[in-house]
């Protein structure tokens, strides 16, 4: 009972967290004229990944925005699949460990999609059709549509994966593979 309590509260705590970053900051004044000039990064900045996948598998070529990679999947022909995550929510931390350590998920990845990982929201509404819980993944056809048939083992959040949950998130790769017969 007090497991699965910790657990509501976990995924209470990362539903807020994704819900605040939605929010858009507050704008902050002008810097005066004493300030310096170069100021130094601060800690936030000195710690932030320095490439696009943030963990998520360094073999992988990563898009940098939704509307690029939405782009490439037209192009190229290729599933999207996105990847909402939160740097510091744990179910996020376990998911990408498990994610990149799987060298199945990591293969599909590198040569059947467009990939992106995002951990601000796509100005897309469609890629929160349940809410905007993390880690969520969605999958795009190359006609931009978004894939709402492939989802997880969940009933309140149809797109969440935990760590012990990646053969079925292969499984839905190896779905979403199959690209729906619309026209392009």
């Amino acid at each position: 009972m007090q497991s699965n309590l910790f657990v509501c509260c976990l995924l209470l705590l990362c539903a807020a967290l994704g819900e605040a970053a939605t929010r858009k900051p507050k704008k902050q004044a002008a810097p005066d004229a004493s300030s310096k000039a170069d100021p130094e990064p601060t800690e936030a900045s000195a710690t932030q990944a320095k490439t696009l996948s943030r963990g998520w598998g360094d073999s992988i070529q990563w898009a940098q925005t939704y509307e690029e990679a939405l782009a490439k999947a037209r192009d190229l022909r290729k599933p999207l699949m996105v990847i909402h995550h939160l740097e510091d929510c744990p179910f996020s931390q376990a998911l990408k460990k498990a994610f990149a350590t799987d060298d199945l998920a990591q293969k599909l990845a590198r040569e059947d999609f467009v990939m992106l990982n995002v951990v601000h929201p796509v100005p897309d509404e469609n890629q929160s059709p349940d809410g905007h819980y993390v880690p969520r993944v969605m999958f795009v056809d190359p006609s931009m549509t978004v894939r709402t048939d492939l989802a997880g083992r969940y009933s309140n959040r149809l797109y969440a994966y935990e760590a012990g949950d990646i053969p079925e998130l292969i499984t839905n790769m190896k779905k979403a593979r199959i690209l729906l017969k619309t026209e392009l």
